[in-house]
């Protein structure tokens, strides 16, 4: 404001505000957030939707969270002594998560170890049926002829069959352990030959697969283990078509019985028969099971075409994709006497030639893949109800496998009555 001398008096006659009191402390001073307003008015039609998408996503995502949630624990709480690994593979499996289940088997994939000797157990029982041998031929008991060995030079024993079951002082369950070729060394393969007239073959399912309900326990149950000699495993999920077959046992169905596949045949008296169906074997009165898989690696008593030219689609997919992995197979003799072959590293080619090797004239593949192959024996002096559980080989699933439910089917070995 000027006077009317034009001098400035604003400055002269504003009060001063007070300023800060030094004595008082620091000044405080409150920072206020400005909320943004709401839009005024009533809710448009495109903010109506835009809610109304938000929270049907939000319900979505909440639901398929707890699905997947309760699909998964129900998997892991499965009874049984499948893996970790192994249940939530077969749970994304299952649920068309392949390429997930791939590709994480692949990052955490550990190639088998090249080279190295044999384990100091493998190596123990090769010696003990070399000796087994030399007391075969004094006493006259008649043991398989020794399969030829893939590694030379052989070590002691190699491929000699030694007695694992005796009954009524007979062999009738032998094995011979061997190598599977000159670069996986130190990875014992079993093979075991079981005397067809000496024994009785059962057929169970799993209470996962092949899926269905059964009047057969999907174990040895308590109770029923007397006689027991042996178990081993089934073959390819019947469920989702891995196996290019089916599964019957006891009237019921599961797939479908497929003309050409490789298959086993169980009958009303015990007996087991291997071959192709519609060809060696096919539907009877007496037929009480059929567990097909695949197409013969063995027929006529020679590996077939198809062990060096089939693919994926003959043979299945393997874990990582790799050629070498835990295998299994199944075979009958020129007598009728089964031959099983099971170890952790095998290719379709090894499998099949020692098959052939073991006296197979007709054989097939059963499971792969390290979680799934087991041949069991079990020994019954100790107890005959309750006979002690005895794993081939280095298998990795535990010798109880089949006193507890089993996820997948399986085959059980009793000792016929002595007549």
């Amino acid at each position: 404001m000027l006077d009317q001398n034009g001098t400035d008096t604003s400055g002269t006659n504003r009060t001063a505000s007070p300023g800060p009191d030094p004595s008082s402390g620091p000044v405080r001073r409150t920072l206020r957030i400005r909320r943004r307003p709401r839009p005024a008015g009533p809710i448009t039609h495109r903010r109506w939707i835009w809610r109304r998408v938000r929270r049907c996503t939000l319900a979505l995502v909440v639901a398929f969270s707890l699905w997947v949630g309760y699909s998964v624990y129900g998997a892991l709480a499965a009874p049984g002594t499948d893996s970790t690994a192994a249940r939530l593979a077969e749970w994304g499996r299952d649920h068309h998560l392949n390429w997930a289940v791939n590709w994480l088997e692949v990052q955490t994939y550990t190639p088998p170890k090249v080279g190295g000797s044999i384990p100091p157990d493998a190596l123990a029982r090769m010696q003990a049926a070399q000796r087994q041998q030399e007391l075969a031929r004094k006493a006259a008991i008649t043991l398989h002829t020794p399969v030829r060995p893939l590694v030379s030079p052989p070590l002691p024993g190699e491929g000699d069959f030694s007695p694992l079951v005796e009954e009524h002082g007979q062999p009738v369950v032998q094995s011979a352990t061997m190598r599977p070729d000159s670069q996986y060394t130190s990875f014992p393969v079993g093979v075991v030959w079981m005397k067809q007239s000496a024994l009785s073959f059962s057929l169970h399912p799993g209470f996962s697969e092949p899926g269905g309900n059964w009047n057969v326990p999907d174990t040895v149950p308590s109770g029923q283990r007397l006689g027991l000699v042996a178990t081993y495993n089934g073959g390819f999920k019947v469920s989702n078509g891995d196996s290019h077959g089916g599964f019957f046992l006891d009237g019921q169905s599961t797939g479908t019985l497929r003309d050409g596949a490789a298959s086993e045949v169980f009958y009303k008296d015990g007996s087991l028969r291997i071959g192709v169906w519609g060809q060696d074997v096919r539907m009877t009165p007496n037929v009480v099971g059929v567990r097909q898989c695949l197409v013969p690696l063995v027929a006529h008593g020679q590996v077939t075409q198809q062990v060096y030219n089939g693919g994926t689609d003959t043979w299945g997919f393997t874990d990582q994709g790799m050629p070498f992995v835990a295998r299994s197979g199944i075979g009958v003799d020129k007598n009728g006497d089964i031959i099983y072959v099971g170890g952790r590293v095998l290719s379709v080619q090894t499998l099949a030639v020692l098959l052939q090797r073991a006296g197979a004239v007709t054989a097939m593949m059963l499971d792969i893949n390290l979680s799934w192959p087991s041949f069991i024996s079990y020994d019954g002096s100790h107890d005959a109800a309750d006979p002690t559980p005895h794993n081939l080989v280095n298998f990795v699933r535990p010798a109880d496998r089949y006193y507890q439910p089993s996820s997948r089917d399986f085959v059980a070995v009793y000792a016929r009555a002595h007549s």
